[in-house]
């Protein structure tokens, strides 16, 4: 039996070739649909050049299996999230590998009501079947319908429902960068919207165009060095707010009129102002690496904070545990009740413009005060090749003279004035440390440069 390494914690993702084929997606096709024995199923697929082929080998899988397929065509994954619950059908399939290098592609997969199936709700039973490679003979009379439809319409329908465009009385500018990923065709549509309402708000489109070349790299602006763009449309144009997405757009990153990049840390905060401002009492969703703008943000506003383990996974069953209106990661993955708990990229941009609009403060001046109150220091990543032993260093150091620990995802130590989070990542050989402080941003600044010093120092 062959292993199969595209199979990850979340999701599918490897090398084109022998990691991921044509061969090896037509059996996670028919896995999935012996698996789940569903009725029907949508798919679609991102820009990259070999998702269109991809998406058709996991349909005839699909097929063979006796499934009827519904192909939404170029997409992003909240599409197919939304037409799995809009549709009201079994499942969906996207294939995407998101902001992986160009020689990579993969997969994400849901079941009914665009609930998502990882290592412990059936992706692991799709991997063995898949492996296993043991397919009866397929019954052309059983075998499904493949049909190609649109849920365009209905999906931006949803995503304006968010907003009221009347509050968008004074011009605006948004500066929108695509990444020449799958987000344009949806941002044509949502500025049809604003054009039809005659809300004064120009759309300054960067890498618009979709192009599995990426021409102008891989999106992805978590990483620094894929931000300029952005930054310097923002202050070519004066806009008041850029947006930047990643290949997949499950994430977008803001910056604001000053062209400066804002962590996604704050981005949670404020969202999740606007949610208890429409529903009193209603409880949050965080997760553990930065928590205290969140926890006072929720709180003040009369909120009920709740953590759970970093990981849309996680987010999603604890969303659904705890009803919650809103949840936040600070990786940019926001995610939404009225969105079956599912991630959005376009809902938080178009929730953020909405405040400027209604508040008549900069993007800057929103966030501004919250990071003061809790300046942190971003994800800072280390490549080590003994990271647990490191982190047992770490922790037998500051155990003594740390107020809690927690362990909800790898290790938060809090103290009087400031808290870390160290984690390990489950991809890869790194350590991924957070650091926040109250209201003292030299002391979180220390506070990072004392624990990198630790990590990092030779044995």
């Amino acid at each position: 039996m062959e292993a199969l390494t595209c199979f990850k914690a979340y999701d599918i993702r490897g090398e084109l070739g022998k990691e991921l084929n044509e061969d090896i997606a037509y059996r996670i096709g028919r896995a999935y649909g012996e698996f789940i024995k569903p009725k029907t199923i949508v798919v679609g697929g991102d820009v990259r050049l070999t998702s269109e082929s991809l998406k058709l080998a996991i349909a005839n899988g699909l097929r063979d299996a006796g499934t009827d397929v519904l192909d939404i065509g170029m997409s992003g994954t909240e599409e197919i999230y939304f037409a799995t619950f809009h549709l009201d059908i079994d499942g969906g399939i996207e294939v995407t590998a998101s902001h992986n290098p160009m020689n990579y592609n993969g997969m994400k997969l849901v079941r009914e009501g665009a609930r998502p199936i990882s290592g412990d709700t059936g992706l692991r039973d799709v991997q063995r079947l898949a492996e296993a490679n043991e397919f009866s003979a397929v019954d052309e009379s059983k075998r499904g319908s493949y049909k190609q439809i649109s849920v365009l319409d209905s999906y931006v329908d949803h995503l304006m429902g968010y907003i009221d465009l009347a509050n968008f009385k004074k011009p605006m500018k948004l500066v929108i960068n695509s990444g020449n990923g799958a987000a344009g065709h949806v941002i044509d549509e949502i500025e049809k919207r604003f054009q039809l309402a005659n809300a004064p708000v120009s759309f300054i489109k960067v890498h618009h165009q979709a192009d599995g070349n990426f021409p102008n790299g891989i999106p992805n602006p978590l990483l620094p060095e894929c931000r300029k763009d952005t930054s310097d449309a923002v202050r070519a144009h004066n806009a008041d707010m850029g947006i930047a997405f990643d290949g997949d757009f499950d994430r977008c990153f803001l910056f604001d009129e000053n062209a400066e990049f804002i962590e996604g840390y704050y981005i949670v905060g404020l969202l999740a102002e606007a949610f208890l401002k429409k529903e009193q009492g209603a409880k949050i969703i965080h997760d553990p690496r930065l928590t205290w703008n969140t926890i006072d943000v929720v709180t003040k506003a009369g909120g009920i904070p709740v953590m759970s383990k970093t990981g849309h996974a996680f987010i999603k069953e604890r969303m659904r545990e705890e009803d919650a209106i809103y949840g936040g990661e600070m990786s940019a993955h926001h995610y939404f009740r009225d969105f079956a708990y599912c991630d959005s990229g376009m809902i938080p941009w178009l929730l953020v413009a909405e405040l400027l609009a209604v508040k008549g403060h900069t993007l800057s001046q929103q966030v501004e005060e919250r990071m003061g109150a809790f300046p942190c220091s971003g994800e800072i990543n280390s490549k080590l090749n003994n990271a647990n032993k490191k982190i047992e260093k770490i922790k037998a150091h500051y155990l003594e003279s740390c107020c809690s620990v927690d362990t909800t995802d790898g290790v938060s130590f809090e103290f009087e004035k400031w808290r870390f989070n160290l984690r390990s990542s489950n991809t890869e050989p790194l350590v991924r440390l957070n650091v926040e402080s109250s209201n003292d941003n030299q002391l979180m600044t220390n506070k990072t440069e004392e624990i990198l010093k630790f990590l990092r120092a030779e044995e």
